[in-house]
């Protein structure tokens, strides 16, 4: 039971862990070490942090503060891998904290049904991100060079618009039409996927355009082929990149089953 300053922190649920325990020297939010609290075949893997940073007062200051928020996630994130590496996980919702474990056991008392189900859905599997930008340059699609004369008329000047715009459209078609049958590939080798909004270019600190920003649920057995099917499309289109992160544990796919968009490789409705 944790002291009366002290809150549950909760990283994720996942089955009990038998032979393959998490490293002694692992370290979680507020560098306090992972722990388990088990409750009718689940196991919720928590840690101890201080309530004058996790109380509901404080923490919704703190999730206002980048850093500080950077800081958490990051050591949330450093939990989730290492559990990744011996089982499935559900990863639950960043700073998602409770009095104590008596509060732990009925969140896992009251959910369940959706967690086992859930963690149904991502055994022996894993996460895998694909996104696909237009290059700068490429989606400027060619502006008038300095040294271009100027255009003898209107109808000159009129003329040169109307090709730089068709040269701009032939980007974006050629781009849309990339991106939507690599989708369409890697969906067909995933248990499930899921479509995400564009990035937004100033969190991704890029000016590259995202035009897909998909997640994909991948058998673990058959992840290295995913990876090459997505290793072999990057330099293929001029202009365009592919950015393959993972493997993650199952962020996208933790909602209820229906919820995470694609199942079985079809197209999302």
């Amino acid at each position: 039971m944790t002291g009366t300053s002290e809150l549950r922190y909760v990283y994720a649920v996942c089955r009990p862990l038998g032979d393959a325990p998490l490293q002694a020297d692992l370290t979680g939010v507020a560098d306090a070490p992972p722990g388990l609290v088990e409750h009718h075949g689940l196991v919720a893997v928590v840690g101890d942090v201080p309530e004058r940073d996790f109380a509901e007062a404080p923490l919704r200051s703190h999730l206002e503060d980048l850093d500080w928020l950077t800081g958490t996630a990051r050591a949330h994130q450093r939990v989730i891998a290492a559990l990744s590496t011996v089982t499935s996980p559900l990863p639950l919702r960043l700073a998602t904290v409770f009095r104590d474990d008596s509060g732990v056991r009925t969140m896992l008392e009251q959910e369940g049904d959706r967690f086992r189900a859930a963690l149904d859905r991502l055994a022996g599997r894993v996460e895998w991100g694909v996104k696909v930008y237009v290059e700068e340059e490429t989606a400027a699609a060619g502006p008038e060079p300095a040294a271009e004369p100027a255009a003898a008329s209107g109808r000159d000047y009129l003329r040169r618009r109307r090709a730089e715009r068709a040269a701009r459209d032939d980007t974006w078609q050629r781009a849309e039409r990339f991106a939507q049958e690599l989708h369409d590939e890697l969906a067909g080798r995933a248990a499930a996927t899921r479509i995400h909004p564009p990035q937004n270019p100033e969190l991704a600190r890029t000016s590259d355009r995202n035009i897909l920003n998909a997640a994909y649920l991948v058998g673990r057995s058959a992840s290295e082929e995913f990876v090459e099917t997505v290793d072999a499309t990057k330099g293929r289109e001029p202009g365009l990149r592919v950015e393959l992160t993972g493997p993650w544990a199952g962020y996208s796919f933790s909602g209820p089953e229906g919820a995470e968009g694609t199942e079985g490789g079809e197209e999302q409705p």
